[in-house]
């Protein structure tokens, strides 16, 4: 949510943010409820102030005019209970219209329609592609299969499509990389949290994914809860109601969890393998800071290379890429994806989405500091990033690592998490 101010004083900025990032927010109505708004707290102020002062002029007016000044009381008793009806209705509404309202993008951010729009920052490696192996190769789910590791048909037997059971040494190596991101992100000084999956949708509303992406999460609806897609929700909102001290900023968290989404929408998109499922396990890192635009920028780069340094460590080939306006969604106000080689789709899979809001989330969730300067409570900056999602990760970590005889050679950074094992053999 952004700050009422900047659209009363700036609407063309926001219309331009709209515009850039694909969305439909009628402005021109929300300036129009806000100007009722504060027309309807104007009069009700006016009338508070009327009713507190009648008491002294009915007891002073003559016995002849008090009758009536008791009627006129009434009637603005009834006055102000139709104003707060008013105000609450119309309250809720510019609160429904400012849900969907997009944050404003950072100027440097490209500007486009699409993910065709989206910037290649910078290559790590050099990607293998099928031919450069030597022998027939096999993607993962090939390899998967016969080595035991991976099993899709009874993961859609246990739950239904876009399921899978993790076996042996692949549910080893699923553990072996949350592992090793774990041990990362303590060396890096980040405070882990051990979070809910299920949340209020308080949560759902303050992180940006509500209203607008309501269809690709699993409602839990007679409890008004959610199953979270990301450890960015419980995260972000650990916080939420409170003003922290300055002093206490940046808060540097990571957290593990479960995440679950529908994939509403991608009905026949990815439908082989372990790219596109209904439930994984991600280490999340999510940075709490001061409004300050440098400061987020300097978090964000830090993100991003804890991130980096996770796949370099991993021996994975990847690509930085920054995302445009029209990709980045409405919260958001500078993106970038890591992208990592998957040879079988012959083309970089996003494995990693690192964002910054400012005070987007933070306004939705009430997330606040006290100025050091000046006392004054100042609603804080948010971002986050992936450290490492799994089993999305093993499709490069099993393509890329594959033998002529069709076993699979671990990374060394994973080899201390995997018992020591070196290769996956049949």
């Amino acid at each position: 949510m952004i700050d009422i101010k900047l659209i009363r004083e700036n609407p063309e900025l926001v219309k331009k943010a709209a515009t850039d990032k694909n969305m439909t927010v009628d402005i021109d109505q929300i300036i129009a409820v806000d100007i009722r708004r504060r027309a309807l707290e104007t009069e009700f102020n006016e009338l508070r102030h009327e009713q507190k002062t009648a008491g002294g002029r009915i007891a002073q007016a003559p016995k002849e005019e008090k009758a009536e000044l008791s009627k006129a009381m009434g009637r603005l008793k009834v006055r102000l209970k139709e104003i707060d009806s008013e105000r609450e209705q119309v309250d809720a509404e510019l609160r429904e219209l400012m849900l969907l309202v997009p944050q404003i993008p950072d100027p440097a951010a490209p500007v486009g329609t699409d993910e065709s729009a989206n910037v290649e920052v910078r290559r790590h490696d050099t990607p293998m592609k099928k031919a450069d192996f030597g022998f027939e190769f096999k993607d993962h789910m090939e390899l998967g299969t016969a080595l035991g590791i991976i099993d899709i048909e009874r993961g859609v037997k246990i739950a239904g499509s876009r399921n899978y059971v993790l076996c042996g040494a692949g549910a080893m190596l699923h553990e072996a990389v949350l592992r090793l991101a774990w041990a990362l992100m303590m060396e890096r000084g980040f405070t882990p949290l051990t979070v809910p999956v299920l949340v209020n949708d308080a949560l759902m509303y303050g992180t940006g994914f509500f209203p607008l992406h309501q269809e690709e999460v699993y409602r839990c609806e007679r409890d008004d809860q959610s199953l979270v897609g990301t450890a960015e929700v419980p995260a972000t909102g650990y916080h939420g109601d409170e003003i922290l001290a300055e002093a206490e900023l940046p808060k540097l968290y990571f957290a593990r969890s479960t995440c679950f989404r529908r994939e509403a929408g991608a009905a026949g998109k990815d439908t082989r393998g372990l790219y596109r499922i209904h439930y994984f396990d991600k280490l999340e890192q999510v940075i709490v800071c001061k409004a300050d635009p440098a400061e987020s920028t300097k978090w964000h780069e830090v993100i991003i290379k804890n991130a980096e340094d996770m796949l370099q460590a991993l021996e994975l080939p990847y690509r930085l890429v920054e995302i445009c306006t029209g990709d980045m969604g409405q919260g958001k106000v500078r993106m970038f994806d890591l992208e990592t080689w998957m040879p079988s789709r012959e083309a970089y899979g996003e494995t990693h989405s690192a964002s910054r809001f400012h005070d987007f989330q933070a306004r939705r969730l009430n997330l606040r500091y006290r100025r050091a300067d000046t006392g004054k409570p100042e609603f804080c900056h948010t971002l986050n990033n992936t450290v490492i999602a799994s089993p999305r990760i093993l499709i490069p970590l099993l393509e890329l690592n594959q033998n002529a005889d069709g076993s699979v050679t671990i990374p060394a950074a994973l080899r201390k998490y995997m018992n020591g094992m070196e290769r996956i053999t049949a």
